[in-house]
């Protein structure tokens, strides 16, 4: 009933998760990791990927009706049901469905912990008279990231930042990477934005940060439009995803043209 894939495996290109793509874009980028879990259903209508140390992604294809998607989804629970996931991600129904029935299962309890929007950008709307420029990082902004990373993860997860050597290696390698980018304004970076990943039709931009004491002045704005317009030249449709319960982003997003596609769950496990 369920088989293991590739990161070329038609069931990513197929009409029915084709749909929903935008939406569940996060599995086509673990999907490409080598030791990642990659499980689809033997008939495509469900895909089911986990990386180490995160929460499983799944999708179950909308054209099944409630009955099916509620019995393949009993079916995924029964084959992975001795692994020790912490939670899952899934547009918020299915998450659902796939939570009560592995947590029955083990005995455990679970919660909603984040609400995620995805967004995509079909035309870039740029803001007027921001100051500064968009420039690429360099291994000279590493530090400068690196505290962006700190700051990014307080606000965004409410969590403490990792130790200095292990943000120092993540900013080396976002630094040379040549997705990091910055705005600049006379001469001082202020604000940081990644391009993730790009699939053949998307491309994910994430850890959009400014820091407080430059906020309001529209640098995130300009950063993200100007990635936006870059992306398009490229053929690609930007998309992201936002904290749902943060009025401020999701605000600054859609001003600049992104547009709601779907949302996307974040379950644990207790």
């Amino acid at each position: 009933m369920f088989e293991r894939f590739n990161a070329d495996d038609r069931v990513l290109s197929g009409k029915a998760f084709a749909q929903d793509e935008l939406q569940h874009n996060l599995i086509h980028f673990i999907s490409g990791i080598v030791d990642a879990t990659k499980l689809k259903s033997s008939d495509g209508n469900l895909i089911f990927t986990q990386s180490a140390g995160h929460n499983p992604w799944l999708w179950v294809s909308n054209e099944l009706e409630p009955e099916q998607r509620e019995k393949l989804v009993q079916e995924l629970v029964e084959y992975v049901k001795d692994d020790g996931y912490r939670g899952i991600s899934a547009e918020p129904d299915t998450a659902k469905l796939f939570a009560r029935a592995f947590c029955e299962v083990k005995g455990a309890l679970f919660h909603t912990s984040m609400m995620l929007e995805a967004y995509h950008c079909p035309e870039v709307i740029k803001p007027l008279n921001v100051r500064g420029h968009l420039q690429q990082a360099a291994m000279e902004h590493t530090a400068t990231i690196a505290g962006f990373m700190a700051g990014f993860s307080e606000d965004a997860f409410g969590m403490q930042a990792a130790k200095l050597e292990i943000l120092l290696s993540m900013a080396e390698e976002a630094a040379g990477s040549g997705q990091m980018f910055l705005w600049m304004v006379d001469g001082t970076p202020v604000s940081m934005a990644k391009i993730a990943h790009r699939s053949t039709k998307l491309a994910r931009i994430n850890d959009v940060y400014t820091l407080p004491f430059h906020r309001k002045q529209g640098y995130a704005s300009a950063l993200v439009a100007e990635l936006c317009a870059q992306l398009l030249q490229e053929k690609l449709t930007p998309m992201l995803y936002a904290d749902a319960k943060n009025p401020d982003s999701n605000k600054v997003y859609q001003s600049i043209g992104f547009v709601e596609a779907g949302r996307i769950a974040d379950i644990k496990f207790d």
